[in-house]
């Protein structure tokens, strides 16, 4: 399902749609095409895509081809989903240690659906940082780990 999605292969195609989607929270789902979870992960990009075009754009990063994203954004696990809106990178309050991107797949495809409608509307209002509606049991967890502390 990810042939469907729109893909970033570089830095600058990536800074490019950080600085030009306006109006719309822009979702960077970063990882590889043909790993399980990132394709679990695009059948519910891809099956949300059109009913939610008016309020998010959707894009497929490759873990590899980016890394100055991959190590900006601490990618130690994919898929890692990053939001951005105007420019400005969105946090959301997962009731996890990491509020800079959401780690695995989604449970379901209204998951998906409510995060970027509450991601939507903190950032019309001006915010920087929304709690995620997702019922935390459908938050996948994993362990922070710090190297070189």
């Amino acid at each position: 399902m990810s042939f469907l999605l729109p893909k970033l292969t570089s830095k600058k195609e990536v800074d490019q749609a950080i600085k030009s989607t306006a109006e719309k929270v822009l979702v960077l789902r970063f990882g590889r095409d043909e790993d399980p979870v990132c394709l679990q992960l695009d059948d519910i990009l891809s099956k949300t895509y059109s009913g939610l075009s008016k309020m998010a754009a959707i894009y497929l990063v490759d873990v590899d081809q980016t890394p100055v994203y991959t190590h900006y954004f601490d990618i130690s696990y994919i898929p890692s989903t990053v939001f951005f809106f105007n420019g400005q990178h969105m946090k959301v309050d997962y009731g996890s240690p990491d509020h800079t991107k959401f780690v695995g797949s989604f449970k379901t495809k209204q998951d998906f659906i409510d995060l970027i409608e509450v991601i939507y509307r903190g950032a019309m209002r001006g915010k920087l940082i929304v709690q995620s509606p997702i019922d935390p049991k459908n938050i996948p967890k994993y362990d922070l780990l710090y190297q070189d502390i």
